[in-house]
């Protein structure tokens, strides 16, 4: 429910800060006072575009913060704001937007910045403003279906259960749909395909075996070297080039030292060094021999290698960066493969299974159907006799449900009202028959019907439904915004008295000129102003007695009446 408006620099609204009640909120005032700005101010906090045009003269910005209380039956809204990271847990919603002179917009949300888009859909839950435009997406399809699956809980359970197995069995239309598309492209595919798996089965791939082989391929391509560098140090070690041999050197120093400790022992440390020293080099000396005696340079050998090397490249180069990767693409293309060559027990049974869902599918639309038949009827009855007492007795209603050809995402359902204004007159579409003022009161009777089911929005605005209105029908039209009253927080612009002495909260709207500067103030007015406003309203001239004493009268009427809709307001 809207609790607060506060605005900014709005056109004529300088600064001014609403108060809203639960009930009816009737705002009136002198033609060209800014009821209708108030409402604009209004619908940015909805997420409606905004000019930078509306930015009050001299000001720099402009600035519309709304204060609203949640109940827990927002659900819906609940999720929007969590998916948001918006806080509500202390059941209030705050929301600011500001517009600059350069056409910067800014919009908050409990603090929180959020696009013009998202705005929209949170206004979507917060307030339901009923106008001319709002009249006329009405006369949709989707809007009928909508109203349609909203007034019978029965209706909305079903259709919940059909959207449920209507998306399984669409995914699997989209799966027999791609199928069959790749299907067509199968002959070329599959050549390709067992080129590919034979061109790498037949190189016999190991994991690993680029690098071993790079490893060897190394070793052979400098053998001549490896080979020197051996027979150096093997001489150097062992047989001794330009002078004595390592080993025979260490030999020396270690039988020296072996001789020296009959005489003294204090260097029979160094003596085991040098043995165990003299003993590995005695090992590498005979390691050196043997890899210098089996090394040999392979030239058929390193071709070889170095053409198994190509293979491998080549393939990588194709299919991968690494083997590890060409055969990751094998197995791909092995079960692909068998995909295609499983194509027609695949599609066999991928038809059996949406044969199923089909008849599964065809119960739940039948179903579907019979519930929305029923509550059609319902429907177009009470909006049939909230026509009446609009001031249509004449009027004939009906909302047509029948089967439509194919499975659609809400139903298989055809949905159509249908209205006729006459006796005699042929029912036509509601699109076809019905004038501004008729399709004004048409919805305003499915508005009327509707409150006391629908909980989704909690807040509507009335804006110019008076227009073009008077005597008998006012009166029937200012009953009918009260009975949505008893459900729903409602704010009503009016210049009919008839509909402001329904208010549960009357705010009065007024425009002062000081100098060259215009501002709008709205206040509430007192029982007593409020009976003033009414009786200026209904004579149009200066208040009289008269006119006071007849306000007075339509105040007590309009208080009975809600009295006799709040008995009959169920609880």
């Amino acid at each position: 429910m809207l609790k607060t408006l506060t605005v900014w620099n709005f056109a004529l609204l300088e600064h001014v800060q609403v108060e809203f009640g639960e009930g009816l909120n009737i705002l009136t005032g002198e033609t060209g006072a800014g009821k209708s700005i108030l409402i604009d101010a209004l619908g940015a906090i909805l997420g409606q575009r905004v000019s930078s045009d509306a930015i009050r003269t001299g000001c720099e910005w402009l600035r519309v913060e709304a204060v609203f209380t949640l109940d827990d039956e927002s659900l819906g809204l609940h999720e929007l704001l969590s998916g948001q990271a918006i806080d509500d847990s202390e059941g209030l919603l705050i929301i600011t937007r500001q517009v600059t002179k350069g056409g910067r917009s800014m919009v908050l949300v409990n603090g929180c910045h959020v696009t013009l888009t998202i705005l929209k859909q949170i206004g979507a839950f917060l307030v339901d403003i009923h106008g001319q435009n709002e009249n006329l997406a009405l006369l949709k399809e989707e809007s009928q279906f909508a109203l349609l699956d909203q007034y019978d809980p029965d209706v909305t359970e079903a259709l919940a259960g059909y959207k449920q197995l209507f998306g399984t069995w669409r995914e699997k239309k989209q799966e027999q749909a791609q199928k069959a598309q790749a299907a067509r492209e199968y002959a070329q595919r599959l050549d390709m395909l067992r080129w590919q798996d034979k061109e790498i089965s037949e190189a016999e791939l190991k994991e690993n075996e680029d690098e071993e082989l790079d490893a060897e391929i190394r070793k052979l391509s400098h053998a001549e070297k490896i080979a020197g560098f051996v027979e150096e140090s093997y001489n150097i070690l062992d047989v001794g080039v330009g002078g004595s041999a390592v080993l025979t050197a260490v030999a020396k120093v270690k039988k020296n030292l072996e001789d020296m400790s009959r005489y003294d022992d204090s260097l029979d440390n160094t003596y085991t060094m040098v043995e165990e020293a003299y003993i590995s080099l005695q090992e590498a000396a005979g390691e050196l021999r043997d890899y210098g005696e089996s090394l040999e340079f392979q030239p058929a050998k390193l071709d070889k290698l170095q053409s198994r090397m190509d293979v491998i490249d080549r393939l990588c180069r194709k299919y991968g960066a690494t083997i590890a990767d060409v055969l990751e693409h094998q197995s791909k293309v092995q079960q692909e493969l068998m995909d295609i060559e499983n194509y027609d027990d695949d599609m066999a049974k991928l038809e059996k299974e949406i044969a199923l869902l089909e008849e599964k599918l065809g119960k739940k639309a039948a179903q579907l159907t019979g519930l929305r038949q029923r509550a059609g009827a319902e429907l177009a009855a009470a909006i049939g006799s909230q026509l009446a007492a609009l001031g249509m007795p004449q009027a004939a209603f009906h909302i047509r449900v029948e089967p439509a050809e194919k499975f659609l995402s809400n139903g298989a359902d055809n949905v159509a009202m249908y209205f006729s204004a006459n006796p005699g007159e042929e029912e036509k579409l509601l699109s076809k028959v019905a004038s501004g003022g008729e399709l004004s009161r048409i919805a305003l009777a499915i508005k009327t019907v509707a409150a006391s089911r629908d909980s989704s929005v909690p807040s509507m605005v009335f804006d110019e439904i008076d227009t073009g209105i008077g005597g008998r029908t006012a009166q029937m039209v200012a009953e009918r915004i009260a009975l949505v009253a008893q459900y729903k927080q409602v704010l009503c612009i009016t210049h009919l008295p008839q509909i402001a002495c329904m208010a549960d909260i009357h705010l009065y709207i007024a425009k002062t000129s000081a100098g060259e500067s215009t501002v709008t103030q709205v206040r509430p007015l007192t029982e007593r102003e409020r009976i003033s406003e009414i009786a200026r309203m209904a004579s149009g001239v200066d208040v009289t007695t008269a006119s006071l004493d007849n306000a007075k009268e339509m105040v007590s009427h309009a208080k009975l009446t809600k009295q006799k809709f709040a008995m009959n307001t169920p609880e």
